[in-house]
């Protein structure tokens, strides 16, 4: 083994200068940190460390540690705004135990939460991602030593990139009417990104209406289909910018049709179209005639008045601001102690002015007439009221009578129905039945005898009922149901039962047109035609059997 020579120059008095010339290296003193000496100039290796060292002035220790180098890591973006810690693994040379990461930010830095050391390429770091703001990015990487040596990283090698905001909270994002099923009501969704990075959307699960499509900018195109309940579709919707995403649940609520009914009020009722509608579904009952009484005979001759008619359709409203409606009033019925002749019932109808005009009619369901008053059983009903472009029924005769006409007829399309002319009327003079006319019932014949007296007319024009006290005989005519026109009312004598009153549809904005006529009171009672309907209420429409009042009238609109 070569030896080592050391020679000792004596430079001056008191001091030795040593010189090594071998080639294996000098032996200097080796110990711990603890073991360390506190004597200036001391060179010492210090086995904890693992490096050189020498004690300066003052005790301070200087070391030939070499500097700590970082080059990578392994998550180079935090999403700040996420909550909770970010742990980074940080990748480099010369990394010593003890030593402290700290994020170097533009104009400030801060030290991570706990260092761990690895080995000496390797160290992981925690801190709290709120700590990195996006105003210092992007963040340069610094390891210190215990004994102080450090190192920077050269370039910014974290960056903050927060997920996108969403603008909208979670929840419903509108309710579509039946009416106004456009994506045009629904409320868009919106999110911000911190970055300014592109934000695009995309529907992540769950189902939207169909007919509705969601686009990448979060808003909706297209129109959502018909429900036939009310549906809510829930779904989560995906905003993404810079790589990073949020998720947000929604839902949408698709209405299924809603009823509006209008019962009678005995005036004219005003529907304002609501913004987006462009059409609703009528459905129309003119009222029922009431019954005829017989008030001397127990009621043995008691008859029934006709049941209102039934109309129809889907109104196009695209041109129009409001509807008018009217609701017929069921046919009156006298003292219950008289003969008595039943009153026509008001038409049912839907105008587009605020008057009952016919040339302003869009929907009219006729109304029923009224029964005949008498002393027998040989008694004339009511006829029924006409559906949608439909004429009414005509009025039953005393069954006695043949070969004349004691009935009113019911109105037609074009004109109203002609009143009953037997010749049997000619001893019972008092007053002649009128026939129907435009929108108005034709009177029942007026008995001359008995103090006879006509009721008030029924609201919406029906034909007028007739009372005779029980001193004075009886067979009074039954008066007629109103409607687009009118049925005529019955004689007096061989009395005859009012005619129904017509139905009516404006083609030009109607469309799905059904009308069904209303009964006769043949059988002694009459039904309301389409009284199956989900829309329809007991009592409405029917005509009145002997001492009943007939039913009222009801519309009700659908959209």
């Amino acid at each position: 083994m070569a030896q080592t020579k050391v020679r000792f120059d004596r430079a001056v008095e008191g001091a030795t200068n040593i010189v090594d010339s071998g080639t294996e290296g000098t032996k200097v003193a080796t110990g711990t940190t603890a073991q360390r000496g506190s004597t200036t100039g001391q060179w010492r290796y210090n086995t904890t460390s693992g490096f050189f060292e020498g004690i300066n002035t003052g005790g301070t220790i200087s070391s030939l540690e070499p500097d700590p180098t970082i080059t990578s890591v392994d998550d180079g973006e935090v999403d700040s705004a996420s909550g909770g810690n970010q742990t980074i693994v940080i990748t480099g040379a010369n990394f010593t135990s003890g030593g402290t990461i700290t994020f170097v930010g533009t104009s400030a830095e801060f030290d991570a939460s706990t260092t761990t050391f690895d080995n000496t390429t390797q160290v992981t770091a925690v801190a709290p991602k709120s700590s990195f703001l996006n105003a210092q990015e992007p963040y340069k990487v610094k390891f210190t030593s215990a004994t102080g040596k450090s190192g920077t990283s050269s370039t910014g090698l974290i960056s903050v990139d927060n997920a996108p905001t969403f603008g909208v909270a979670s929840g419903s994002l509108g309710t579509l009417a039946n009416a106004d099923r456009a994506s045009s009501n629904l409320t868009s969704v919106t999110a911000t990104d911190a970055e300014g990075d592109t934000i695009t959307f995309s529907q992540l699960s769950g189902t939207l209406p169909t007919g509705i499509t969601f686009n990448s900018d979060g808003t909706f195109s297209g129109t959502a289909n018909a429900e036939t309940s009310d549906t809510t579709y829930t779904f989560t919707i995906r905003a993404t910018a810079g790589g990073k995403t949020s998720d947000r649940q929604y839902t949408i609520t698709v209405n299924a049709p809603q009823a509006y009914a209008y019962s009678y009020t005995g005036s004219t009722q005003t529907w304002a179209k609501p913004t987006g509608v462009t059409s609703v579904t009528a459905y129309v009952w003119g009222a029922g005639g009431s019954g005829g009484m017989d008030g001397q005979n127990g009621g043995s001759g008691d008859s029934a008045g006709g049941s209102g008619g039934y109309a129809k359709a889907v109104i196009d409203v695209s041109s129009l601001s409001n509807l008018y409606l009217v609701v017929g009033e069921g046919g009156s019925i006298g003292n219950t102690n008289t003969n008595s002749s039943g009153a026509g019932g008001g038409l049912s109808g839907i105008f587009d002015g605020s008057q009952i005009n016919q040339n302003q009619s869009i929907l009219i369901g006729g109304s029923g007439g009224g029964g005949t008053g008498t002393v027998t059983n040989n008694i004339g009903q009511g006829g029924g009221g006409g559906g949608a472009n439909r004429n009414g029924r005509n009025g039953i005769r005393d069954s006695r009578l043949s070969g004349e006409q004691s009935e009113g007829h019911g109105g037609t399309l074009t004109g109203g129905g002609s009143a009953g002319n037997s010749s049997s009327a000619n001893q019972y003079t008092a007053t002649y039945p009128t026939a129907g006319s435009t929108l108005l019932g034709g009177d029942g014949g007026l008995a001359s005898t008995g103090n006879p007296t006509f009721r008030s007319r029924a609201f919406a024009q029906g034909g007028r009922g007739v009372n005779v006290d029980t001193n004075g005989g009886g067979w009074c005519g039954g008066a007629g149901g109103s409607g687009y026109f009118g049925g005529g009312g019955g004689t007096c004598g061989y009395s005859g039962g009012g005619g129904g009153g017509s139905g009516y549809a404006d083609t030009s904005i109607c469309s799905s047109i059904v009308g069904t006529d209303g009964s006769d009171g043949s059988s002694g009672t009459t039904s309301a035609p389409e009284n199956t309907s989900q829309y329809y209420v007991a009592g409405i429409a029917v005509g009145g059997a002997g001492s009943s009042a007939g039913g009222n009238g009801r519309i009700v609109l659908v959209y």
